[in-house]
């Protein structure tokens, strides 16, 4: 079946979304509890059957059917291989299911803490599921799902120049510190090409992390593509310079008893954080049209956030110039 749409959800309805569990034999006995999510659409309900479920509406265009189910099939590789990722319900034989003219998924609903980013422990046995991840990851590549590389920058600079609605007194700051910072990250970007590949989670952070009974469960491999195993640690790490060196030392100490890390890429830390800083403005700048996304995020757009923008651009061509982070003594 081909599924096509505009690019947004102003046909999703609650009676859409209650059908098309229907449709896979999930009848709700509660009413849908919306979960938060930007991109998509998700719902967390109750079943007739007693069990809890999450159902996954994506956003038309934004993801080619193959690029999904290449997704859905690496969750279900590592759910095989024990590494706790919440992977997707599988129906005769599918887990992206076409309903009118939207693609959506089904999962099972799994509770569980948000992480605490000072714990020391916990981000151990994150490293040490993070390893485990990656031997997975790194068996194959994905064939049609994107790789981190220089295109996003550009792309996402492309987007800020043209779209952004920056206010006139602030453009003569704002796009020479942008210009500034998107040089400083470039080298780095380009590099990425030469070192070693390998599927990631992609947007592995503390909102992505549940903790069950203390284990970690990955959730979301949305953002899932081809990539330094680097891009999977460096959100992990917050605060002053010190803090982010015991917390990469608790993650690489767990990561290492699965898998060797390149402490190369320990210089990629800062490059990765610049190229995100520019990814997010231009991703709320090419979202600000879905009325979701004002409701969201009240404070984009707005005089103040531009004004922030340039500085934290500032303060992020300021670590930029820092030397790398090291967890040798010495350096």
């Amino acid at each position: 079946m081909t599924v096509t749409a505009t690019f947004d959800f102003a046909g999703l309805s609650p009676d859409t979304i209650l059908d098309a569990l229907e449709s896979v034999g999930i009848y709700a006995q509660s009413g849908l509890l919306a979960l938060n999510s930007y991109e998509n659409r998700v719902y967390q309900l109750l079943a007739e059957d007693g069990r809890r479920y999450v159902v996954k509406f994506y956003r038309p265009g934004r993801w080619s059917q193959a690029q999904i189910v290449e997704e859905h099939q690496f969750a279900l590789q590592l759910a095989q291989a024990d590494v706790p990722v919440v992977a997707p319900l599988v129906f005769d034989g599918e887990t992206l299911l076409p309903w009118q003219s939207y693609w959506f998924t089904v999962f099972p609903s799994v509770g569980g803490r948000t992480f605490d980013g000072d714990d020391f422990d916990g981000l151990e046995r994150i490293g040490q599921q993070l390893g485990r991840l990656h031997q997975i990851g790194a068996n194959q590549l994905f064939q049609h799902r994107p790789t981190i590389d220089g295109s996003m920058l550009s792309q996402a600079l492309a987007v800020l120049t043209e779209q952004a609605q920056i206010p006139e007194h602030l453009a003569q700051a704002f796009h020479p510190t942008l210009s500034q910072l998107a040089q400083a990250v470039e080298p780095h970007v380009q590099s990425l090409a030469t070192l070693p590949q390998l599927r990631l989670h992609g947007d592995a952070h503390l909102g992505n992390i549940l903790i069950r009974d203390e284990v970690v469960n990955f959730v979301d491999l949305d953002d899932s593509r081809n990539g330094p195993a680097i891009q999977d640690l460096w959100m992990f790490l917050s605060g002053p310079r010190d803090q982010q060196l015991a917390q990469l030392d608790a993650l690489i100490e767990g990561y290492e008893m699965f898998r060797p890390f390149d402490h190369g890429q320990f210089a990629l830390i800062e490059p990765m954080r610049g190229l995100r800083m520019i990814h997010y403005m231009a991703w709320l700048t090419q979202r600000w049209c879905d009325p979701a996304f004002p409701r969201s995020f009240t404070w984009f757009n707005t005089m103040r956030y531009w004004e922030d923008q340039v500085l934290a651009m500032k303060e992020q061509l300021a670590a930029l110039a820092e030397r790398p982070l090291s967890l040798k003594p010495g350096f």
